[in-house]
């Protein structure tokens, strides 16, 4: 990676600034960082905020990396935003929203990222920060943040899409994976199913949904009219009505404990937002022995089978273990700067981090195995 930091000193910083992240550092910012190298402040801390890398390039180099390490036609692009809470407004892109780690609204950066999820294991692909609507247009605030002027707003639907056709093409996989705030935007579906991408999306309890596979109503007394269709319900309604014997059991993966597995059941649907009807997909529900229920919406341009679904979504966890190392382990929300570089700049470089300690766990595996 160090031929992408052009300059002698940029490679320098580039490896203190990992090694800082990959250390035991209760806090890694580049002061702590810098004071622990024994190295002044300020360099440190102009490289990460500002420094004239270019970042995009060294993000280039790790994907060719991942797949070169664990490329893999099956695999899956696993697409979620996290949230990293700020201090202050000034910082770029921040504003008030939902905080699932605080379990609450309060001022937060949110990143999108973009996965890689293999059966060996996961990798970091891709950041991008959200720009809320009023930040994209405060030319201010976007000065003081340097933020770039091809930069507009953008939904995180859209913004996931850009990412994926940016990507695609270059990185092996099967499906396309992202939770529900990704799954309930019909336009978000529709954008991948015009690029023939496979998809198993989160969706929430209440989608509407008619059973395509359910009979037909029987015909009113006294009816001549042939317009007899299974009528809409939401998809937690449509779980509770089906037989238990028509739930399979499945094994997804080997938990601290033991065996973890969830009981399924899978029909073609069609979707209804409001009045706009979906295509044909397949509505997957699964139940988890403690009774919880998740629903999913997957589609594929093949005919897609329940065991395909169930080991697909299985890989969604995947991205949250690559967000536990990460803020656990490579200091992915241990961050100072404010402007629109700096956090990229952070983010890659924590990536970078994260990316080596997947490496060395892929070498523990195949050391037990041995």
């Amino acid at each position: 990676y160090l031929p992408w930091f052009y300059r002698v000193e940029q490679r320098d910083n580039a490896r203190l600034v990992i090694r800082g992240l990959l250390s035991g550092l209760e806090r890694k910012t580049a002061e702590p960082i810098a004071r622990a190298a024994g190295v002044q402040r300020k360099p440190i801390q102009f490289f990460v905020g500002n420094g004239k890398w270019d970042d995009e390039a060294v993000m280039g180099e790790l994907r060719r990396h991942v797949v070169e390490v664990m490329g893999d036609p099956a695999a899956a692009l696993v697409f979620d935003p996290s949230t990293f809470p700020k201090k202050g407004t000034h910082s770029c892109g921040v504003a008030r929203t939902w905080c699932g780690r605080l379990g609450k609204k309060e001022n937060c950066q949110v990143g999108l990222f973009l996965g890689y999820a293999t059966e060996r294991g996961q990798a970091p692909l891709d950041r991008r920060l959200y720009l809320p609507k009023d930040w994209a247009r405060d030319r201010k605030r976007r000065a003081a943040c340097h933020v770039p002027e091809a930069v507009k707003f953008q939904e995180r639907w859209r913004m996931a899409l850009d990412m994926l056709d940016a990507h695609r093409h270059g990185l092996p996989h099967r499906w396309v994976l992202a939770d529900d705030e990704f799954g309930r935007t019909q336009a978000f579906r529709a954008g991948l199913r015009q690029r023939k991408e496979a998809y198993v999306l989160d969706v929430p309890c209440s989608t509407l949904v008619r059973d395509l596979e359910a009979p037909r109503p029987p015909r009113k007394a006294g009816s001549k009219s042939r317009h007899r269709v299974v009528p809409f319900r939401n998809a937690q309604d449509w779980a509770a009505a089906q037989a238990p014997r028509k739930w399979r059991e499945f094994h997804v993966k080997d938990g601290e404990k033991g065996p973890l597995t969830v009981r399924a059941i899978m029909t073609r649907v069609q979707t209804r937002f409001h009045s706009r009807l979906g295509p044909q997909e397949w509505l997957l529900a699964l139940r988890t022995p403690e009774g919880e229920v998740s629903y999913h919406l997957a589609w594929a341009p093949w005919e897609v089978t329940l065991e395909e679904a169930v080991a697909a979504h299985g890989r969604r966890h995947q991205i949250e273990q690559v967000f536990q190392h990460g803020k656990g382990e490579a200091g992915l929300d241990h961050y100072e700067v404010r402007s629109y570089v700096g956090w990229h700049h952070h983010m890659t470089l924590s990536l970078l981090a994260l990316w080596f300690l997947g490496q060395e766990r892929l070498a523990q595996k195949k050391k037990r195995r041995r």
